[in-house]
């Protein structure tokens, strides 16, 4: 099976490097221009999305009139009190530099950590290839955010890079292939390319 996993198109608050997880904000201008001009897939029947604006606008976009399933394990990270600042505002945050210190695993005060996050994304994930398997599809679409195909990646992809080895711009994201027969007992993804945007 084949599987594509894509990230949204910006925001405004993506434009100023804020941290936009569970904010439900939708795309600014640039963002849709940046997802018509980074090409638009049809002839895809399902979609897989997370529920937030950004990413079911971007699939909406992107995917012309694929039925779309929304799934809320995909959303983004929350970023408890660092949501919606960018770095340069929290730079004297003493909680801020902690957390980014400790390679971003500690939870975000009021917020989630990476390794909860990570864990949620993941069986989301699982679900999805789960029910494609299942029902013997050759491909699976998923529209979500940088964090969620960061935390997908380290997990299933073959060779292994880290979290942040993963990560891909607005629009960005990947093309992989995993084997149906090993996936239950072995479960990994290889052939991966990165879409051109």
């Amino acid at each position: 099976m084949e599987v594509i996993l894509l990230r949204h198109a910006e925001t405004a608050g993506n434009l100023e490097k804020r941290y936009i997880g569970i904010t439900d904000e939708p795309l600014c201008e640039e963002g849709k221009r940046h997802a018509i001009r980074s090409g638009i897939l049809p002839g895809f029947p399902l979609v897989y999305s997370s529920p937030s604006i950004r990413a079911v606008q971007t699939a909406t976009i992107k995917f012309p009139g694929a039925r779309m399933i929304l799934f809320p394990g995909l959303r983004e990270m929350n970023f408890g009190i660092f949501e919606g600042k960018n770095a340069a505002e929290m730079e004297n945050d003493l909680r801020y530099r902690a957390w980014v210190d400790g390679d971003c695993f500690g939870e975000c005060p009021r917020g989630e950590g990476r390794i909860g996050f990570s864990a949620r994304c993941c069986i989301a994930f699982a679900e999805i290839i789960g029910e494609n398997l299942s029902r013997k599809r050759r491909i699976a679409v998923i529209v979500a955010h940088g964090g969620t195909i960061m935390a997908i990646m380290e997990r299933f992809a073959h060779p292994h890079k880290k979290y942040f080895g993963w990560a891909v711009p607005p629009c960005g994201g990947y093309i992989m292939r995993l084997d149906d027969e090993s996936w239950a007992h072995s479960p990994a993804l290889t052939d991966i390319e990165r879409m051109a945007i």
